[in-house]
Formats: C-alpha cells, sequence, structure tokens
C-alpha cells in the first residue's frame, strides 16, 4: 500500500513539473500579431488591445484610413486582445482582421452607420 501511495505522489510531481514547464515556456514566447481592417468607407474609428506581459494595453486611432494595419510583437501568458473598428455616420462596410503569427485570421465585418466589427478570441 505505501509503495502504491508512493508512485502515485511521484506521478503527480511528475505531471506538475510537466505543466509548469509548459506555462513557464509559453509565458515567454514571442508572438507576433496582426491587426488589419478594410472595407469601402473612410474615416473609421479603431481601437485595438493587447496583452503585454500580464497589463491590457489600449490604444485607439481615430479617422483612421482604410485599409490599416497594425503589426505587434508581445509575449507573456495572456497574449490576445480585440480589435474593433467602428464606422462613422456614413455607414459602408468594414472587416477587422486579428492574425498571430501564421495563424488562421479571425474575422468580423459590420455594415451601416455606427456599426462596429469586433475581432476577438485571439
Amino acid at each position: 500500500m505505501l509503495v502504491l501511495a508512493l508512485l502515485l505522489v511521484g506521478g503527480c510531481v511528475a505531471v506538475i513539473g510537466v505543466v509548469v514547464d509548459k506555462v513557464s515556456k509559453e509565458s515567454s514566447r514571442t508572438v507576433r500579431i496582426t491587426y488589419a481592417a478594410a472595407g469601402n468607407t473612410q474615416d473609421v474609428d479603431i481601437t485595438y488591445s493587447t496583452w503585454r506581459d500580464g497589463n491590457l494595453e489600449v490604444n485607439q486611432d481615430n479617422d483612421a484610413r482604410l485599409p490599416w494595419t497594425k503589426e505587434i510583437h508581445t509575449k507573456g501568458f495572456l497574449k490576445g486582445g480585440a480589435l474593433v473598428v467602428t464606422l462613422g455616420p456614413d455607414g459602408g462596410t468594414a472587416t477587422c482582421s486579428v492574425t498571430v503569427d501564421d495563424a488562421r485570421p479571425i474575422t468580423a465585418t459590420a455594415s451601416g452607420a455606427f456599426a462596429s466589427a469586433v475581432c476577438k478570441g485571439f
């Protein structure tokens, strides 16, 4: 019975060690995030956020001209954020796109006056 308990405790310690190693590697890995917006309108408001070393950083680009792109590099366990493209009173259509490294982009489209395309979950 004692041998079984020791094996169980040893196995748990090994699993915890593997998890800690993976979390440590992921938190120090740098990723490239590419934010993009396109559409058939101009003067949109763009807000994008990113986690950098555990802190949420939010930036705005008001009256932006489309097409628009921004590339950043970040690291830390939390890396995602959001990209919001808000159309003005003249409406139109706008699409947001967020790509992390070479993964498939996350996209959303909005149409109409003051509508917003929101890309999140990356």
